[in-house]
């Protein structure tokens, strides 16, 4: 029996959550028009994260315990995310997380460039620089 030959890997497309071909992320889209990406795996938060997020995108996380990395895009490079765009964010780090229900919940605010991930980290786990925290409750389909 032959070995099933693996081809290259397919595109990596930022702004539909792809990396070489293979979705690590959920899409959503903010009322402003700006693309939020909700990791899927510990590991695809790492690659999300890491990989194929720009520095300039905004990065959110629950602020005690594990969930979803999420980012939103920046292309236009804004200093500050929109209001609503923010609180979208924050409440998909929530309802994407451990702590989705417990109400709501600190989340931490940062761009990619502030994310790290030190050598020997478990997937999905990263230290951060500077940030900023908001609160928010978990996202309810609607």
């Amino acid at each position: 029996m032959s070995k099933k030959q693996k081809g290259p890997p397919g595109p990596s497309d930022p702004d539909q959550g792809l990396w070489q071909g293979k979705s690590i992320a959920r899409r959503f889209t903010s009322d402003d028009g700006m693309i939020v990406l909700v990791g899927r795996t510990a590991a695809d938060n790492d690659i999300l994260s890491i990989k194929l997020a720009s520095p300039r995108d905004f990065w959110l996380h629950i602020a005690s315990g594990p969930g979803s990395h999420v980012v939103v895009r920046n292309p236009d490079n804004l200093t500050r995310l929109p209001r609503d765009t923010q609180q979208l964010a924050a409440s998909l780090a929530v309802r994407h997380s451990k702590g989705k229900d417990g109400g709501r919940s600190a989340v931490h605010v940062t761009r990619c460039s502030e994310v790290r991930k030190p050598r020997g980290f478990p997937a999905g786990k990263v230290t951060l620089g500077r940030y900023t925290t908001v609160h928010a409750s978990p996202y309810q389909e609607e």
